[in-house]
């Protein structure tokens, strides 16, 4: 998909998303590219195994740069963790313990309540292989865990962010349905507008003989408006429309650009057939 929009704000808000002990920087580049899909700007790395800064991260970010220039590393979970109010661990297995588990439509909704009443939120994801430790579940406030496939229920990291990303944002919304790009709002088509699309129809179909027998025309001009009025067509659209019968009552196939002295009918298309006396003649031979 297209990259960064310039002329749009740039959503920077949100839960803190905290890798602990990531592997590649590619990974944690495509992790910043989820972030800024949906908003999310605070990146906090602990202990990163291939070192920080790095230029694989930013490759794999896609101009994800202010989520890259501002990610902030830790030496340890605790550290990263220090001013945060209230934080989920996110996990892929059963975990023994007493700490709630939420879904991904709850947790997000939980992080944005309490992130509009000025708590400082954050959501912890685990290493790519093995994911979080018991430990490190341990100091999250709750569990949130993702509805897949039981027999293959390994998300990579990028994926996991995303989901979680994805479901912050819907909570920002002003309805479940809103969406950052809307169509055009255009007028619905008059009546006027559909009557001149009915008759222009009928016309170019009665040229060509399509209401037989006459006796049924009036019940097959009922179905055609019947069948045209169901769209709910705008007045651009019933304008398309007109276009398009307006080329196919003008031109044929036989004259696609129109013009008269083109005109080939089928009889003379037809081959001249010879005299019979000419084709004897044309067949017999002599002999010496």
């Amino acid at each position: 998909m297209a990259g960064t929009n310039s002329e749009k704000p740039l959503l920077a808000e949100g839960p803190a998303i905290i890798l602990v002990s990531p592997q590649l920087g590619e990974n944690i580049g495509m992790v910043a590219r989820a972030m800024a899909n949906f908003g999310l700007a605070e990146l906090r790395i602990v202990n990163p195994r291939d070192g920080w800064p790095s230029e694989s991260a930013r490759s794999a970010a896609s101009r994800a740069d202010h989520v890259i220039d501002g990610a902030q590393i830790f030496s340890s979970l605790e550290e990263a963790l220090a001013d945060i109010n209230f934080v989920y661990a996110t996990t892929a297995r059963d975990r023994d313990g007493f700490k709630p588990v939420r879904g991904p439509e709850v947790a997000a909704s939980t992080l944005r309540a309490r992130f509009r009443e000025g708590q400082k939120v954050g959501i912890m994801f685990g290493r790519e292989r093995t994911g979080l430790t018991n430990e490190e579940v341990a100091l999250a406030d709750e569990i949130v865990t993702f509805p897949v496939n039981p027999a293959f229920a390994s998300l990579n990291l990028a994926q996991a962010v995303l989901l979680m990303s994805y479901e912050w944002l819907k909570t920002g919304l002003a309805s479940p349905e809103d969406t950052p790009f809307q169509a055009k709002s255009m007028p619905p088509a008059t009546k006027t507008d559909l009557q001149g699309l009915f008759d222009h129809v009928e016309e170019a179909l009665d040229g060509r003989g399509y209401f037989r027998p006459v006796a049924k025309k009036p019940k097959l001009v009922e179905n055609l408006r019947t069948v045209l009025t169901r769209p709910g067509f705008t007045a651009s659209e019933i304008q398309v429309l007109r276009g398009v019968i307006s080329c196919l009552d003008r031109f044929t196939r036989d004259n696609p650009r129109g013009a008269a002295s083109d005109v080939v009918t089928n009889r003379a298309r037809k081959p001249k057939v010879k005299p019979r006396s000419a084709r004897v003649k044309h067949t017999e031979t002599t002999e010496d």
